[in-house]
């Protein structure tokens, strides 16, 4: 009899919020903060809410990105990444309810292993289907645009 792996995960999280601005965030045995800029009324404890977002998104390719490649057999060292994204901010502001507030987000990817340029498209293709983040925002009508490079 196979044994069959469960595919789903429980993630939990939890949050005191001792302020309109300041998420104290307790994660596994870990604490973050998601608050706002002093400029915006918030205290500059942490990344504010969009900001995590595209971070997370930044974090998971790198993740995904290492898993990918080793399935490939492919060395693309390690990664410098940067993400650039225009966003639609009239319903933070509260003045037009927005369908997709993440208009577009420029992903740049730069490898310092010895993968070549065709094989770090391999590693992108991989990426984009198994990246939980780049679906996410995908699926809510964010335009992704990768751009994965060697350092060399």
């Amino acid at each position: 009899m196979a044994i069959k792996m469960n595919s789903t995960a429980l993630i939990r999280a939890e949050a005191n919020c001792p302020s309109h601005s300041l998420a104290e965030l307790s994660v596994r045995d870990l604490v973050s903060y998601i608050d706002e800029p002093e400029e915006r009324g918030g205290t500059n404890k942490g990344l504010s809410p969009t900001e995590t977002a595209i971070s997370a998104l930044i974090g998971c390719t790198n993740v995904i990105g290492h898993k990918c490649a080793k399935k490939l057999g492919i060395d693309i060292g390690n990664l410098k990444i940067s993400a650039k994204c225009r966003y639609n901010r009239r319903g933070l502001l509260l003045t037009e309810e927005i369908d997709v507030p993440f208009e577009r987000i420029d992903l740049t990817v730069v490898a310092d292993g010895p993968a070549t340029t065709q094989e770090l498209q391999l590693v992108a293709a991989d990426v984009a289907k198994y990246c939980a983040l780049a679906k996410l925002f995908r699926q809510a009508g964010t335009t992704i645009n990768e751009d994965w490079k060697s350092a060399r």
